[in-house]
């Protein structure tokens, strides 16, 4: 591998840069026309335009992509996380072309990209799922009443093509359960292509801790522990952690053996993350889906455990890393990811699109990273993802994590748009949080003392 393209932007392009250059592996870059002055373009050794702003005009358009790698002569690419990473039939386009993917087969992609099946795959390899119903799109003919009794209320009707919240809605009673269906069904048709949803029993105080994991290709895989991502905002994660506070050992050691168990089962390769539901009244806990790519919280298991994910995908796919045994992987102190957003707590998270005027970032020292999509001067569009940076702080234990990562949030300057870094302060030096109290309703029920008026 002597060169190699991302297949993405802002601060996992730059991110995975990194690890290349580290590697002696020149990296080139592409970019829609929103970005041409952005960072991880400056930070490339080449980079090339792919269209519009629109991300499905740029970033999604699979052969712009492919045919910017071959401009270059890039015989590798890497699709990051979004966009196309969980693609199959990118991954097989890369593929044939010559090119190396680096991610997981496109079978695997499509087996574990399809919720229902991965629902499957995952009883079949012994995995406890939430109780759910088959999926079925819209010319189905279901007895929805009777297929969500089977379920139980509360309940979520979910797309089954969807990802990172998107597609799911929640249904408290069957008098909305037709309509939600309906209009589930039609925005998974547009969003995805693919109009076919199910039915999920909702816990309704659950936490959300998943498990990191990298499979050999073989058969067999490792973990490099969990994280608690229960912190989350319509879904989406806000503060990421390891490890997850609270957890027995022994429910520790069995969600990390059920993820290791479905990457055998699959024989995955290379880095994932199976997502667990934990139901903190009973402990018990439920497989909700396996991303097959790098996460966006991964900088929380590479301080703990010191390992260069990023750097072990790009090793594996060029033939350089063996496998691993488990007794080869530990985990040290405590690691805490905050998400910088562009965004307006007190407006309901809104996104703040605008020049960055002033952006003075924490520096980095000892036990504290920063991972930036942006540079001051910088324009946040309304285009993509309005995350700027992430925040990742690691001490000895998770008090002093936390306080590390509000010490840094600190010292962050912003100015010329609206940020949450008040309200990660927040969250961070929250009683509730400080005990250890997390759920995925956390933000909801304590939004009034988090978010300023």
């Amino acid at each position: 591998m002597k060169k190699l393209l991302v297949a993405n932007r802002g601060e996992i392009a730059r991110r995975i840069f990194r690890s290349a250059a580290a590697r002696g592996i020149a990296t080139v870059a592409v970019y829609s026309e929103a970005d041409a002055t952005s960072a991880h373009v400056a930070d490339a050794d080449e980079a090339i335009a792919i269209g519009p702003a629109s991300a499905r005009e740029s970033y999604l358009d699979a052969a712009k992509v492919l045919q910017a790698a071959q401009d270059s002569g890039a015989d590798a690419i890497h699709p990051g996380y979004g966009f196309l990473s969980e693609s199959a039939e990118f991954a097989e386009a890369v593929m044939a072309a010559g090119l190396t993917w680096i991610g997981p087969a496109p079978d695997t992609l499509r087996s574990m990209g399809d919720k229902a099946r991965a629902r499957a795959l995952a009883q079949a390899a012994g995995v406890p799922i939430v109780p759910g119903s088959p999926r079925f799109g819209p010319d189905d003919t279901v007895d929805f009443l009777a297929e969500a009794a089977g379920v139980g209320f509360p309940l979520l009707v979910k797309a089954s093509a969807g990802g990172g919240g998107i597609g799911m809605r929640r249904v408290d009673s069957a008098e909305k359960l037709l309509r939600t269906i309906q209009d589930t069904q039609s925005m998974a048709g547009k969003a995805f292509g693919d109009a076919t949803v199910f039915l999920e029993r909702l816990v309704p105080k659950a936490r959300h801790v998943e498990i990191q994991v990298f499979g050999f290709g073989d058969g067999t895989a490792i973990h490099l522990f969990e994280r608690d991502c229960s912190l989350q905002r319509r879904y989406q994660k806000v503060i990421e952690e390891s490890p997850a506070p609270g957890l027995p050992d022994d429910l520790r050691a069995r969600m990390a053996d059920a993820a290791v168990a479905l990457c055998r089962q699959v024989s995955y390769a290379g880095a994932g993350t199976v997502e667990f539901i934990l139901d903190t009244q009973t402990q018990e806990f439920f497989f909700l889906e396996m991303n097959t790519r790098i996460q966006v919280e991964h900088p929380v298991s590479e301080m703990v455990t010191g390992r260069d994910l990023v750097g072990m995908q790009i090793d594996f796919a060029r033939g350089r890393l063996q496998s691993l045994d488990q007794s080869e992987i530990s985990s040290t102190g405590h690691a805490i990811e905050c998400r910088l957003y562009a965004e307006n707590p007190a407006k309901m998270f809104m996104p703040s699109p605008g020049m960055l005027q002033t952006f003075v970032l924490p520096s980095e020292a000892d036990g504290l990273r920063v991972d930036a999509g942006y540079r001051e001067g910088d324009a946040v569009t309304p285009y993509y993802d309005p995350m700027l940076a992430k925040i990742i702080a690691h001490g000895p234990d998770r008090a002093s994590a936390a306080q590390r990562a509000v010490q840094a949030l600190n010292t962050l300057q912003v100015t010329g748009i609206a940020t949450n870094r008040d309200f990660l302060i927040a969250c961070l030096q929250s009683a509730e949080f400080l005990s250890g109290d997390v759920h995925t309703g956390f933000i909801d029920a304590n939004r009034k003392s988090l978010v300023a008026a």
